[in-house]
């Protein structure tokens, strides 16, 4: 079990980083000098993530152009999960300060357990939300803004107008994209004029892990499809401009029998929310800490997961009682959970919570490491 090192070693300190490096001064600590070392000086920076791209998941023989850019490792934030990241990237504070503190998250004021990726109920109902003022302001598109730089987004084209798109992207300009080529062009264009911050996200690798799992020929495809977006913005960045690859978590393969399936009688007085890997619990545990594969952790051993900084207003109630961690390959389904998925995240595995850190320095050939 890895806690995440908030302290210059995490997905957070990859984003006070850049904004220091922009704007002089971010709410965190930048990254470690050894990983802050890795990346060249620059004009405009360009941030691509690589949904579901886990450190250990760079093994794979398709993966080559991924190891021929890294340069470290960081950790993801708790849990390795993908609202979670960007939302810290979003507005480059720990979840702690953000208050988005779960894929499945209990929302009081709504009086039930959200989807934050959809914003729906866990049995599909849209839920009526202010997106736009969901996460703390200022965020960080806003303080770049601010201080006259330019904030970017390049995604594809059918996340435009999205409730998490609105959520997360508040005071950013929001550029769609159709293809991999055209997500290339796109970003070595705005690339051009300095003083930008450019986030490009590439969603191929979780989707694929997801749906088919790592053993599968289609989870190689989308792997070569991701890894050459990356070989091929290393030659076409213009000069003046870096760009920094990293990920919002990686993924583990959880089988069909190693699957733990709630039964009705544990939804009783309890709800529960999370991810397989990491299900957060609102109620007591009950018998569920002797029945379930996992490890169970309550509140107050864990509240520093979350991060640093001073708590959301809404952060005690919505984060949970406890967490139960899932053993090693197996996950824990509510009756709202999504059975046919091979690939989960969620948890503190090596797996799971280490991401790559990319980098392709300025000009038009890749840095060579």
């Amino acid at each position: 079990m890895r806690i995440p090192d908030y302290e210059g070693g995490s997905l957070l300190n990859l984003a006070a980083e850049l904004e220091r490096r922009l704007t002089g001064e971010a709410p965190h600590p930048g990254l470690h000098p050894d990983l802050a070392g890795t990346i060249p000086d620059a004009d405009t920076y360009v941030l691509v993530l690589f949904d579901g791209l886990g450190d250990l998941q760079l093994r794979h023989p398709a993966a080559a152009p991924f190891r021929n850019g890294r340069v470290g490792a960081l950790d993801a934030p708790f849990p390795s999960t993908t609202t979670v990241s960007l939302a810290t990237i979003a507005t480059g504070r720990s979840p702690a300060e953000h208050g988005l503190l779960g894929y499945q998250l209990w929302l009081p004021e709504a009086g039930l357990v959200v989807n934050t990726i959809k914003w729906i109920t866990l049995w599909g109902q849209p839920i009526v939300w202010d997106h736009e003022t969901f996460l703390p302001a200022p965020n960080l598109w806003e303080r770049l803004a601010s201080s006259g730089k330019e904030p970017i987004t390049l995604q594809p084209f059918d996340f435009e107008g999205t409730p998490l798109s609105r959520t997360l992207y508040r005071g950013c300009r929001f550029e769609p994209w159709a293809d991999e080529r055209e997500a290339v062009r796109a970003t070595a264009q705005l690339a051009a004029k300095p003083g930008r911050l450019i986030f490009l996200y590439v969603p191929h690798i979780d989707f694929a892990a997801h749906v088919v799992g790592q053993a599968d020929p289609a989870y190689e495809e989308a792997l070569r499809i991701a890894a050459g977006i990356w070989e091929q913005l290393g030659h076409a960045l213009p000069m003046g401009a870096v760009a920094v690859g990293t990920a919002d978590h990686g993924h583990i393969d959880v089988a069909p029998e190693q699957q733990f399936h709630l039964s009705k009688p544990d939804h009783v007085e309890r709800e529960f929310a999370g991810d397989p890997r990491a299900l957060f619990v609102h109620g007591e545990p009950g018998d569920l800490v002797d029945r379930l594969p996992a490890t169970w952790f309550a509140r107050s051993e864990m509240d520093h997961w979350w991060g640093p900084g001073e708590r959301h207003v809404g952060f005690d109630s919505r984060a949970p009682d406890g967490v139960f961690l899932a053993e090693k390959g197996r996950s824990i389904l509510h009756r709202h959970s999504d059975e046919r998925l091979i690939g989960q995240h969620g948890g503190l595995s090596e797996a799971e919570i280490r991401i790559p850190l990319l980098v392709h320095g300025p000009g038009p050939d890749p840095v060579a490491t």
